[in-house]
């Protein structure tokens, strides 16, 4: 298999995504392992080897003696043709084996537009697609990560789902799945004990019950299984898992650097954002920890920029201690800062002078929406002063560009709400006039819009999205509104976010509408080279399934929801009064200033939340 890889490399773009051979890439003896796991991520290799969440369970696995993780990505387009030409299956990089070879095949997913890559990715390992297809204990296939809060739509397919952060999880599976295969239980076997592991939620226990409106009117728990599934958390994660020593690409990746995770969670309550629900309770890591793990980092990867990963960055309590310690380590070096994910309301000009003691990056904010009573509905909890404020700020220590993002289509968005995004950011451009130090290059504006998704497990997870007609009308509103040279405006394809929609909000009817549309063509969703609209079109004619059902109906208080059988420790009732004051424009102040008992809490078994 080996040779025969080597000989089609010659014929395809990037050929070092499939050869492996990566600096502290982990390779052990065969004869010494008694469970081997198939990493897959459904996306390319320079996406997926830029996901710490891949990089963090890889190196858990693989500290277990007699385990062995490998990792798998979806091929590129021409590499599959050459792949199906040759009759050669999906590989793993480290052996060069076929996915089929492995006892279980793990998948990470966090973008609804990835499941069409892992159907196609089955196929390619000649796996059968279907878990009622797999009936022995080998070819286990099972995942984690943001979208198996609601894995609804992917029901048919896996065996099984591991819900949130996996550091733990993942060991008391692997150890379950060893006591199986040594002693030889069958399938059925395995996963009525699986299902025992806290966070482990196996689709086949639950029976999905649809009324003559066509609305899903009950799930019924199956075998004595639990009615409710609640995510795992980390509980201790100053101690957690971090890999310092990482996989060295051989080749460029999206997100070239190190990345250091400062704490998980997230005190703000955007009502829109699912991250930010589905990740509480908060839980930071300390300076001394945090220090220590970026210089082992740094020291074994080579690498000449580190960037503080989290949800919002500059609420990390201890950001400048942070900051001036790691800057003592990378300023002599040579070694970037980046702080992405900052807010506008807490930026600050020491903080910001800190961020370009090596080099100036660029300044990113997410105002979201161009009006106060809209920023309000959202509970976004910034003001238009501490915008204008915070680009001043920008703008007075030598910056001159800013990029903005903001969505379109929110639940009680106006056309007033659309042009005011356009007057904000003329205020901004009024402001770099007034106050810049730095004319030489004039100013850069950078606007992108998204279009709103509901999702789960959100306040606005009853909410219907706007027609992508209504979307592209109101983008165009706004375009028209922008005529500076110093502005540029980009949005997103419509007509993704609407598959999106359906896809986050679906039930297990998609199933069949995913397998339709992959065999109709549909791969590489997320890509605009190979993105066919058509296909999914034709799928769910073919299926007799209506996307509006699922994207563009509001759902009543008391329906049943596809993803209730799940928790994430934030409660209904919780997330029912957040959308009330949505539409009321109230706030909610952020977990720090006071708690709104959201629930989260409870999923500790030791300790408090830190805020």
């Amino acid at each position: 298999m080996t040779s025969l890889i080597e000989r089609i490399l010659p014929n395809v773009q990037k050929p070092a995504r499939y050869v492996g051979g990566e600096y502290n890439q982990i390779v052990k003896n065969k004869a010494d392992v008694a469970v081997r796991v198939a990493f897959c991520f459904p996306d390319t290799y320079e996406i997926g080897m830029s996901n710490l969440g891949m990089r963090i369970l890889y190196g858990v696995m693989n500290r277990i003696p007699d385990v062995w993780c490998e990792r798998v990505f979806a091929p590129w387009g021409d590499m599959e043709e050459e792949m199906r030409a040759h009759h050669l299956p999906l590989w793993a990089l480290e052996s060069h084996d076929s996915v089929k070879e492995f006892d279980l095949i793990a998948f990470t997913i966090g973008y609804e537009m990835s499941y069409s890559n892992i159907l196609n990715m089955l196929a390619l390992s000649g796996i059968p697609l279907h878990a009622s297809e797999r009936t022995g204990l080998e070819n286990i296939v099972f995942a984690g990560g943001a979208c198996t809060y609601n894995p609804e739509p992917l029901a048919d397919f896996f065996d099984f789902f591991s819900l949130g952060e996996g550091e733990d999880s993942t060991v008391e599976i692997l150890d379950v799945y060893r006591r199986a295969k040594a002693e030889g239980w069958d399938k059925p076997s395995f996963l009525r004990e699986a299902a025992k592991v806290p966070g482990v939620y196996v689709p086949s226990f639950y029976e999905h019950r649809y009324g003559p409106d066509g609305k899903l009117c009950e799930i019924v728990p199956l075998d004595g299984a639990p009615a409710t599934v609640t995510k795992r958390i980390v509980q201790d994660f100053d101690s957690s898992f971090y890999p310092a020593r990482d996989i060295v690409p051989s080749t460029e990746i999206v997100h070239d650097r190190t990345n250091l995770e400062i704490f998980r969670g997230c005190i703000r309550g955007c009502r829109f954002c699912q991250a930010g629900f589905c990740y509480r309770p908060v839980r930071p890591r300390s300076v001394d920890t945090l220090v220590r793990q970026a210089e082992e980092a740094l020291e074994d990867s080579g690498n000449h920029e580190i960037t503080l990963s989290s949800l919002s960055t500059s609420d990390y309590k201890q950001l400048g201690p942070l900051t001036d310690r790691l800057l003592d380590y990378c300023a002599p070096r040579k070694i970037n800062l980046s702080l992405p994910s900052l807010r506008a309301d807490n930026f600050s000009r020491e903080l910001m002078m800190k961020v370009q003691t090596v080099r100036k990056s660029g300044l990113t904010f997410a105002p979201e929406a161009g009006t106060q009573r809209l920023r309000d509905a959202i509970n976004k909890n910034v003001t238009e002063e501490e915008i204008l404020t915070t680009c001043a700020t920008a703008f007075e220590g030598g910056w001159s560009s800013v990029k903005l993002y903001f969505m379109l289509g929110l639940p009680t968005e106006t056309d007033e709400d659309v042009l005011g995004i356009a007057d904000l950011v003329y205020k901004i451009l009024k402001v770099w006039r007034e106050r810049a130090t730095s004319r030489k290059r004039g100013c850069r504006i950078s606007v992108a819009t998204a279009f709103f998704v509901p999702k789960p497990f959100t306040p606005f997870q009853w909410e219907a999205q706007i027609p992508p007609e209504e979307y592209t009308r109101r983008q165009q509103l706004l375009r028209e509104a922008m005529y500076s040279k110093s502005v540029e405006y980009k949005w997103h394809e419509p007509h993704l976010s609407r598959l999106e929609a359906v896809l986050a909000r679906g039930d297990r009817r998609l199933g069949a509408v995913i397998e339709q549309a992959v065999g109709n063509g549909a791969k590489l969703d997320a890509w605009d080279e190979y993105f066919d609209y058509s296909a999914w079109l034709r799928a769910f004619e073919a299926c007799g399934i209506d996307p509006d059902f699922y994207a563009r109906r509001e759902f009543a208080k008391d329906d049943v929801l596809p993803w209730q059988t799940i928790s994430v420790g934030v409660s209904r009732g919780f997330l029912w009064r957040e959308h009330e004051q949505a539409f009321r424009s109230a706030v909610t102040p952020d977990c720090r200033t006071q708690c709104m008992g959201c629930g989260a809490n409870e999923l500790y078994t030791e300790g408090e939340c830190d805020e």
